[in-house]
């Protein structure tokens, strides 16, 4: 596997790395929990090295999952967690409100034990706070990273002024945030902030939660209470008569090219900068290996240009995120 340079702090990782959020759940069903365990596993052995989980995926569950999986690889992998939730750690619910500055000592303490290591390589803010500071979150995570409690710093789905802000009081090492084919939104001004400041992006759903794939059409159904997709407006059959045209595209074009849609849409990303790093989710060992080969294909100056005018052609229908979800996103 090539790897790839997160900011200017030397965190290296593997071209492409692993979002392991729908390994407890999300797109339908609760995956077996020992499966998933070997399946990480199986990805190390393949040289994945970058593996992306959250406080609050399960609540706590999936850090819990990751953390056992990964306890034979101690220093030879990164893991990336997020903090945002302010969660019931007995029910294991998110009590509605954000954390705020002064409890991250306290969330830092319980993703540490539940993923069993000392320090956490990189830890993400994974929504921001209107009604706080940026500055005083970067501080927060600041005083955590001198305590050896955290190496580097990250913000997910914030905006281009919000990510400068934190970068100067400490340095943000990656910026996680939604980016395909079909969802461009970084293109607008975060991706040259990350370009400007040497901070690394990571890409998560990069397959466009499946759709990318081709697995995906008017007639699919998404389970309510189940699958997040269930509460998307892309995905609804109605929207999706009309976006199936960017799922068709990115299969003619990958036939042409040899590779499956998958492996085309994640080469587009890889192609789009060197320090972005595409996180796609899996469940499943022929998709893993089938996302990791994605990193020897390579674009032509040509394919690459066409292929991002073409598709920027086709208008999406429907939000990426019902609208009370993304209120809370490019802050």
């Amino acid at each position: 596997m090539k790897t790839r340079t997160l900011g200017t702090g030397g965190l290296e990782v593997s071209a492409v790395g692993l979002g392991c959020m729908s390994m407890t759940g999300g797109y339908g069903g609760r995956p077996d929990r020992d499966q998933m365990i070997s399946l990480l596993r199986s990805a190390v052995d393949r040289g994945v090295t970058f593996f992306d989980t959250a406080e609050v995926y399960g609540p706590h569950v999936n850090e819990e999952v990751v953390g056992e999986a990964l306890a034979p690889y101690r220093g030879q992998v990164v893991i990336a967690t997020k903090f945002a939730q302010d969660i019931d750690a007995d029910r294991r619910q998110a009590r509605g409100r954000m954390l705020t500055p002064d409890q991250l000592p306290q969330a830092v303490d319980g993703s540490l034990r539940r993923l069993g290591v000392d320090t956490i390589d990189l830890y993400y803010q994974h929504r921001i706070n209107p009604g706080v500071a940026i500055e005083e979150y970067a501080g927060a995570v600041r005083e955590l990273i001198d305590a050896g409690k955290v190496r580097h710093y990250g913000l997910s789905e914030a905006a281009a002024g919000t990510i400068r802000r934190a970068h100067a009081v400490q340095p943000v090492t990656a910026v996680q945030s939604e980016y395909s084919l079909w969802w461009r939104r970084p293109e607008e001004e975060v991706l040259d902030v990350c370009d400007g400041l040497g901070i690394g992006f990571v890409p998560y759903s990069p397959l466009g939660k499946g759709f990318l794939t081709g697995a995906i059409d008017p007639s699919t159904r998404f389970e309510e209470g189940n699958d997040l997709r269930a509460q998307i407006p892309r995905f609804s059959s109605e929207a999706l008569k009309r976006n199936v045209a960017m799922a068709e595209l990115v299969r003619t074009v990958a036939a042409d090219k040899g590779v499956t849609p998958a492996q085309l849409a994640l080469a587009w990303l890889l192609a789009r900068k060197p320090w972005l790093v595409p996180i796609p989710g899996t469940t499943k060992l022929h998709r893993l290996e089938e996302n990791i080969a994605a990193a020897d294909v390579t674009l032509t100056g040509d394919e690459l240009e066409e292929l991002t005018r073409t598709s920027a052609a086709i208008e999406i229908e429907g939000g990426r995120y019902p609208d009370f979800l993304e209120a809370q996103t490019n802050l």
